[in-house]
């Protein structure tokens, strides 16, 4: 596809040459649409399915340890195919491996509605990711590369709608359909604007020959390794709390493999003449320094989305669609603010920008550092608000900072390296909040345990209440009711000690955000992102 440029008539008073401004043909931005479309459906299929788990597993009579697997095998399919995924769009040309991915994608999504049984789903579930995961990467690449670099920032921002809105948006959606329509739902809501995506791509897309003779040169050991490691690695973060981590052989065996095969995975790319992705980028100072903030971002975006479901149905009891209308606060926002990020960094330094978001995005997360039992939609209204502000100021200017200066042949490792971290650091992220949330809650609830004691009169008063009550509601016995009495005294300390340890997590993922902001202040000043291209 080409770009024309054409000559702003109004010549610039300071004696420079006259400015050109980038005209982008209506069918390239047709492409960069339907593919930044496909990356949001495939984004928000994992928080809407998750918002709707529950529900999953009685459907096709999955019990809850093992229903954990219809999220996982989808994470897993997901991370394995995005590095992948510019090296086989070389192969098979951009327009048939996107097209191809992108019906099959819609196919399986709604074949996973007509799953009879748990093995059924984990299968169809983990095409569905394999092929959804491709429209992620090839969304970013298409940016980056159709776009000429004075509009590549309105094509970041229309991505920071799949990267960031989406996760927030997903459990809204995700409850709405499960309350009111069915489980099912969840799947089949992908087919209408599926089948709009394909149309959009299939119109806009240019032919280009197949290059099959690339998959005999393939890194075909790299790639193995990296299937492997990362397909390992994910099992291991998706897996480990509820195995106990490093006390089950199963996570312990998958954690030496996924170590030595993706050190393996390293050397090899650093070593073969032609590697799966060039991990050299990661090298230059705001390439490697982007990823980093990125992968940050990804700890505390998909973080925050697990963490506040599990606290709004375990402490507040709330149900999908309930939780979901908190949630909306994390995204709505978004759609304001995240088509004025361009001309926002058309006038700041784009640094600037980034910096302000993650300032917010760590503050959101700071004011919910003192949970009480009361603490539920009112109170995390302004939150949710502010962590939306963020999100939205940092994600198109990092992108376009990261990958500036990025060339033409090394775009798909960029891709594919760039949004396989944010995923990972949200793997990372969630494993991290589970574990820190058992830890904290088994902390909170010796300490509370100790500070009750039957020779504190404020103690001995409450059982007695308590007592009374239950004998005025049907215990005859005293003694029975006395031991009604105990087992409530009992569920309170358990639940003042969630919430704390709730608090808990929404601290460290304040402090990720720290970390985030100071990895972003070591990125150089770009060129400006004008209608005139670079200074």
């Amino acid at each position: 596809m080409t770009t024309v440029r054409t000559t702003i008539d109004a010549a610039p008073t300071d004696g420079r040459p006259p400015a050109t401004a980038p005209v982008v043909s209506a069918k390239t931005w047709l492409a960069v649409t339907g593919a930044t479309l496909g990356a949001f459906m495939a984004v928000l299929n994992i928080q809407i399915v998750n918002a709707s788990l529950a529900n999953i597993q009685g459907g096709i009579g999955a019990g809850i340890d093992d229903g954990g697997w219809i999220s996982t095998s989808y994470l897993i399919a997901e991370i394995v195919v995005i590095p992948l995924s510019g090296w086989l769009a070389q192969v098979f040309s951009v327009r048939i491996y996107l097209l191809t991915n992108a019906f099959l994608f819609l196919v399986f999504s709604a074949a996973c509605a007509l799953a009879q049984n748990l093995p059924q789903m984990i299968v169809l579930r983990a095409v569905q990711g394999f092929t959804g995961g491709v429209l992620i990467p090839m969304a970013f690449t298409l940016i980056i590369t159709l776009l000429p670099k004075p509009k590549q920032p309105i094509g970041l921002a229309m991505f920071a709608i799949s990267a960031t809105f989406a996760p927030a948006i997903g459990p809204t959606i995700g409850g709405y359909l499960t309350e009111n329509f069915g489980w099912e739902y969840v799947f089949y809501v992908n087919v209408v604007p599926g089948a709009i995506m394909i149309t959009m791509l299939y119109a806009s897309l240019e032919a280009t020959p197949m290059r099959l003779r690339l998959l005999r040169e393939g890194d075909w050991v790299g790639i193995a390794a990296m299937a492997i490691g990362l397909a390992a690695l994910q099992t291991v973060l998706e897996e480990g709390n509820k195995d106990d981590w490093f006390g089950s052989p199963f996570i312990v065996r998958l954690a030496i493999v996924a170590a030595i095969v993706l050190t393996l995975f390293v050397v090899i790319e650093l070593t073969v003449r032609k590697p799966l992705l060039n991990l050299r980028i990661l090298f230059r100072r705001n390439f490697g320094f982007g990823v980093l903030a990125n992968f940050l971002l990804g700890v505390s975006l998909y973080g925050s989305v697990y963490v506040l479901p599990v606290y709004l149905s375990r402490i507040q009891g709330y149900n999908s669609e309930q939780i979901g209308m908190v949630l909306a606060w994390t995204g709505l926002p978004q759609l304001a603010l995240i088509p004025l990020v361009p001309r926002l960094m058309q006038r700041l330094d784009p640094r600037l920008v980034i910096g302000v978001g993650f300032v917010l995005f760590g503050g959101s997360n700071f004011l919910n550092i003192y949970m009480t039992n009361d603490y539920a939609a009112d109170q995390l209204f302004w939150p949710n608000v502010i962590r939306a502000l963020g999100q939205a100021l940092v994600f198109a200017p990092l992108s376009a900072v990261a990958t500036a200066g990025i060339e033409a042949e090394n775009a798909g490792s960029a891709s594919a390296l760039f949004n396989m971290m944010r995923n990972l650091g949200g793997a990372i992220g969630i494993a991290a909040l589970q574990t820190l949330l058992t830890k904290r809650e088994q902390y909170h609830s010796n300490v509370l345990n100790q500070s009750v004691s039957m020779f504190e009169q404020a103690t001995r008063t409450r059982l007695d209440q308590l007592t009374q009550y239950f004998m005025s509601h049907g215990v005859i016995d005293r003694v029975d009711a006395a031991h009604h009495a105990y087992v409530a005294i009992g569920r309170i300390i358990q639940k003042q000690a969630f919430i704390l340890g709730f608090s808990d997590t929404f601290y460290l993922l304040g402090v990720s955000q720290i970390v985030a902001l100071a990895a972003a202040l070591m990125l150089k000043r770009p060129e400006r992102f004008d209608a005139g291209g670079a200074h």
